[in-house]
């Protein structure tokens, strides 16, 4: 049974930084197409980081050079280093796997940026 679980949510002030992380079970990662995702109260969920298993990675350009997308094969886990952050990237964040056309999910984490 594939499970993912994030951690390093929080509440940050503006210009601050998080990192978020991903621990995976049940599938190996670097086999896999593995994304964070975010949504934000009244608004569609979002891609903002995918890194695909030979290991390119692409960014929503709301986030381009302020998100880094990596992972630790050794661990199984995919981080999501944010930086800048600004209010607009308060959303709950989800971890998202994709492995031979199955979607999983994580239960999300809470980012809060206050101005």
């Amino acid at each position: 049974q594939v499970q993912l679980v994030e951690a390093g949510g929080g509440l940050v002030q503006a210009g601050g930084s998080l990192r978020l992380s991903c621990a995976a079970s049940g599938i190996i990662i670097r086999d896999a197409t593995m994304a964070w995702y975010r949504q934000a109260p009244g608004k569609q969920r979002e891609l903002v980081a995918r890194i695909r298993s030979g290991g390119s990675t692409n960014y929503a350009d709301s986030v381009k050079g302020r998100f880094t997308i990596s992972r630790d094969n050794a661990e199984n886990t995919v981080y999501l280093q944010m930086n800048s952050l600004k209010p607009e990237d308060t959303a709950v964040y989800y971890c998202n796997a994709l492995d031979e056309l199955t979607d999983y999910w994580g239960q999300g984490t809470q980012v809060t940026v206050s101005s």
